[in-house]
């Protein structure tokens, strides 16, 4: 009874939804079939099954009636810059309720190399040399520091009061709080901003076809230095998930019993000869 129990639980349960996040939603696409791929929920993270050869997207929608910087890594690989993923680096931003379909590594401000599933030893990230976190997407979210309106003082002196204050507020946020380990904060941000039971290599994400993807770059102002959310997406081919206890296996059905095997079908007119 209880490893039936246990056995339970390690089952992935698919989330009805698709989507993830609670600033944006995240979604997995097939950008072959144009489906949603289905999000499973198991042993505290989420996980996709991936066709290997399939291009795929990630979709972000804002749920904010303000901009949003989502900084997106792949196999721990920025998918803008191509750094190491770190928080402070470059990302997409979103207007107030906006989307935005991330289709690739960005090569410039027209142009993506497509995402593509593929076997982990010719992902980008092993090509690298960076295979340590192959078969993970990541979305860090960052709101918007908000434009202070501008405040007029009655006499001089509030004046003056005013401006040394406003000073002081610009060199606290300049500076990192003491004994924190300060982020760096960039202040152009780009629009464009294991396991031993897989029967199979393991997924990870190639540097596919060039693709034209226009961007521009703006400005962002992040609230803090840390994400306000992070959403971490793992993957791997549906095999392998099986394998892992993730999701269970496709039923195989055998061919429905026919209770009268020996009468003979009924005829119809055959079509003509051929020639």
């Amino acid at each position: 009874m209880k490893r039936a129990w246990l056995g339970i639980l390690l089952m992935g349960v698919v989330i009805d939804a698709q989507a993830i996040g609670s600033l944006a939603d995240i979604r997995i696409i097939d950008r072959d079939t144009g489906s949603v791929l289905p999000t499973y929920r198991c042993r505290g993270e989420y996980w996709i099954a991936g066709r290997p050869g399939a291009r795929y997207s990630i979709m972000i929608q804002s749920h904010r009636n303000q901009r949003l910087l989502a900084v997106t890594a792949v196999d721990g690989v920025n998918v803008i810059s191509g750094e190491t993923g770190a928080w402070g680096q470059s990302g997409y931003v979103l207007g107030a309720d906006e989307s935005y379909e991330i289709t690739g590594w960005r090569k410039s401000n027209a142009e993506i190399a497509a995402f593509n599933f593929i076997n982990a030893g010719q992902s980008y990230a092993e090509r690298t040399g960076r295979p340590a976190n192959i078969g993970v997407i990541g979305v860090a979210l960052f709101l918007e520091r908000p434009v202070r309106a501008p405040i007029y003082a009655p006499d001089f002196k509030s004046r003056e009061s005013f401006r040394d204050r406003s000073e002081d507020e610009a060199r606290a946020r300049q500076s990192p709080s003491a004994g924190a380990a300060a982020i760096p904060t960039p202040k152009l941000e780009s629009i464009q901003a294991q396991s031993n039971l897989a029967p199979a290599e393991k997924l990870g994400t190639g540097h596919g076809a060039r693709e034209a993807s226009y961007v521009q770059d703006t400005q962002f102002d992040r609230l803090s230095n840390t994400p306000n959310e992070v959403i971490r997406i793992r993957y791997d081919s549906f095999e392998n998930l099986v394998a892992m206890g993730v999701v269970p296996a496709r039923p195989v059905w055998p061919p429905a019993p026919n209770p009268f095997p020996g009468s003979v079908a009924p005829k119809y007119v055959p079509d003509p000869p051929v020639g």
